[in-house]
């Protein structure tokens, strides 16, 4: 049975008002988030914080998945410009940390690995006290794209497995194997790699299975973790099953963490890339040192939201 009727917990509002400057800069650079194009309910908070996750390589997915909002069309080749454009944002938000992340493009032969490469490239040469975070997709699990990415250095690699593998039809197109197999071969390919994966909760799931999937990463040596609220962008989207409670979000924060997981956040607004910069304290590597530069400050400030 679907359920459309949102609890008190999740009633947080969006205020477009509080959008106005960062949608100039994004216009102004030519820049894609993923809080617009997923429809992000956190866009106000992070927003009119200055930050934002940055969606390199287009706007158009070439997958299907049932869950995303992102639009499903042919994409457009890569823009070459798109990494310096990053670091200029970058630059101009004083930004401490950042998220890059991009939608899947089974069309091009690297599936925009190169692209990632260049954009974290862009982002040292600008601003080398910056931690970058990468959000990518699973390049249909071949080794030769992902080491392109795991030799750029990027400080965090994250690579989403989204939900359990019965209800993996909502990600047309991936495997849930696979997308830990990302996570171990990244791990292989630089053992100190800080690595980090997401799901979405309310789609139908049982806490076994759950718990099965936080051992799985584990085992692919998966050290971070996201555990958010599934809610459908649109009627036409795979439905919500269950809104779950704050306490069972803390239940699998707790389950979480006596894995072995070195930060976890769980939440009904938690998303992959939301209280990105929580996670930099369980870093056990940094990849690139800037001595004697201090980090800049980061765009805002903030007390902890409950999460």
């Amino acid at each position: 049975m679907k359920i459309s009727r949102k609890p008190e917990w999740l009633q947080k509002k969006v205020r477009p008002g509080a959008h106005a400057h960062m949608d100039r800069l994004m216009g102004d650079l030519r820049l894609n988030t993923v809080c617009r194009e997923a429809c992000c309910p956190n866009i106000t908070d992070c927003f009119s914080r200055k930050q934002a996750t940055f969606l390199i390589l287009g706007r158009a997915c070439t997958r299907l998945c049932s869950f995303c909002s992102v639009i499903k069309e042919e994409p457009l080749p890569p823009d070459t410009g798109e990494p310096a454009r990053v670091a200029e944002a970058v630059v101009r938000l004083a930004l401490r940390h950042l998220v890059i992340t991009s939608p899947t493009r089974d069309d091009l032969p690297d599936g925009g690995a190169s692209l990632f490469a260049a954009t974290v490239a862009a982002i040292r040469e600008r601003s080398p006290a910056t931690t970058v975070e990468l959000l990518i997709p699973d390049f249909g699990g071949s080794r030769d794209p992902l080491a392109v990415v795991v030799a750029a250095r990027p400080d965090i690699l994250g690579h989403n497995v989204e939900t359990v593998p019965r209800l993996y039809a909502i990600r047309q197109g991936a495997d849930y194997r696979r997308s830990l197999g990302v996570l171990a071969l990244a791990r292989e390919l630089a053992p100190e790699l800080n690595c980090k994966s997401g799901l979405m909760v309310g789609l139908g799931e049982t806490e076994e299975e759950v718990l099965e999937l936080f051992a799985d990463l584990r085992e692919a040596g998966c050290s971070f973790l996201s555990v958010g609220q599934y809610l459908a962008p649109s009627r036409a989207h795979a439905p919500v099953r269950e809104f779950v409670r704050p306490e069972q979000f803390d239940r699998y924060r707790a389950q979480a963490l006596a894995l072995g997981f070195t930060h976890v956040e769980s939440g009904p607004y938690v998303r992959s890339s939301y209280l990105a910069e929580e996670y930099l304290g369980g870093m056990t590597f940094r990849p690139v040192a800037a001595e004697g530069v201090p980090p800049p400050v980061a765009g805002g400030s903030r007390g902890r939201e409950s999460s």
